[in-house]
């Protein structure tokens, strides 16, 4: 479907190119200096976006869990329980809905689900199981098996998200097939490149491909962990926005949006370019919502015990273009710094980002009286050796 992409991604870069040496932004194309001392702005969440804290009951011990959200949709909150490798479903109130467990090593079941997405229109629970790179299973709420999406030969999917009603968009960190020859070192693509496919949610076959540009930069050091090889940077490459997705390659210093018609198109860049710089600072993909964008840039350092490496987190006020380093506080929680990064969005955060409060800490803060408002009537409520822990979900006004 994409028979052109690389050509049309080759100007796109020999274009971004050219504004980073310019040091000009046309077209709208957001650009943020990670050289610069952008100024750090006290940000009270309350009077950016509307807070609700969800408590998932567990009156019932089968809702107990060891483990976090994996899924959120407009009525449902998803957990995978860690220890019992179920999946739980709630209310978004937190009442429990149902859950299953098909967890084994026949053909309809999971050795440990390494990703979960959840269609609720369809009721549809698609899973991806360890040591199956190339089948993703279909269940429904209740665990009743439906299918099996079988993906193209050799994929390694890391990882899938919901795209729309017909499809599934999956990060394929194993698609150097298409690209090497024989001659080349057997790296893994990860480091080099970014493919993503677009996958039919009824029989797994292939409705896209997507490959972003780069500049084989390995955001990788084997001289810190000889045991595993090396360190490896953390990035997360695909968010999805009310308009489609950002898909974010570090190597290059561009996010692009994958929008719904399909089409590709740089929306920010960083300067200076990764490869133009000593100690690399390269950005984590940003998170679009609201009246602003929040962008996050981790400074790589090799040293021992460096890992993982320092991160920073600016806001752009899309009304104004100015950004700024974080500050956000919570009326609610006294002396608690929250930071807005993609990795709190999640992949999928068309119904807000959401934070997990620790249970323990929270009552510890009930204790010193760093409590107030409807957070501090919850955690009054409950037990920090009998409940789950408490959930802040934030919707941007």
């Amino acid at each position: 479907m994409k028979k052109t992409v690389y050509l049309i991604l080759i100007v796109m870069t020999a274009f971004l190119t050219g504004c980073f040496q310019n040091q000009s932004i046309k077209n709208d194309l957001v650009c943020i200096d990670v050289m610069k001392n952008y100024p750090e702005k006290e940000v009270i969440m309350t009077e950016i976006a509307d807070i609700t804290y969800v408590h998932l009951n567990a009156d019932n011990n089968d809702y107990l869990y060891k483990g976090g959200i994996v899924c959120v949709t407009k009525n449902t909150i998803v957990v995978y329980d860690n220890a019992s490798h179920s999946i739980l479903f709630f209310t978004k109130e937190g009442n429990p809905k149902s859950r299953f467990n098909r967890k084994g090593q026949g053909p309809e079941e999971y050795i440990w689900a390494r990703n979960i997405v959840y269609d609720e229109v369809y009721d549809d629970v698609f899973v991806l199981s360890s040591g199956n790179n190339e089948i993703i299973l279909v269940y429904s709420s209740t665990g009743e098996y439906k299918r099996k999406l079988v993906l193209p030969k050799g994929i390694f999917v890391n990882p899938f998200i919901s795209f729309d009603d017909e499809s599934l968009f999956i990060k394929n960190a194993r698609a150097d097939l298409k690209r090497r020859t024989q001659n080349e070192k057997e790296l893994p693509v990860d480091f080099f490149y970014t493919p993503f496919i677009r996958v039919s949610k009824a029989d797994g076959i292939v409705l896209d491909y997507v490959e972003l540009h780069d500049n084989k930069i390995l955001l990788k050091d084997d001289r810190v962990n000889k045991e595993n090889g090396g360190v490896f940077g953390h990035t997360t490459r695909m968010i999805k926005n009310r308009e489609g997705l950002f898909l974010c390659n570090p190597e290059t210093d561009t996010v692009f949006l994958y929008s719904k018609d399909g089409s590709l198109s740089p929306v920010i860049c960083k300067t200076p370019l990764l490869k133009d710089m000593n100690q690399m600072i390269y950005m984590n993909n940003c998170a679009d919502v609201g009246g602003y964008q929040f962008i996050e840039t981790f400074t790589v350092r090799w040293e021992e015990g460096a890992y993982p490496f320092p991160a920073t987190y600016y806001m752009r006020d899309k009304k104004t273009g100015e950004i700024f380093r974080q500050k956000i506080i919570l009326p609610d929680y006294q002396g608690k710094e929250f930071f807005f990064s993609p990795l709190k969005f999640g992949m999928d955060y068309e119904y807000g980002p959401y934070f997990e409060l620790d249970l323990i800490e929270l009552k510890e803060a009930y204790k010193e009286n760093k409590l107030s408002g409807k957070l501090k009537d919850l955690v009054a409520t409950l037990n920090e050796d009998e409940d789950n822990n408490v959930f802040m979900f934030v919707r941007f006004k």
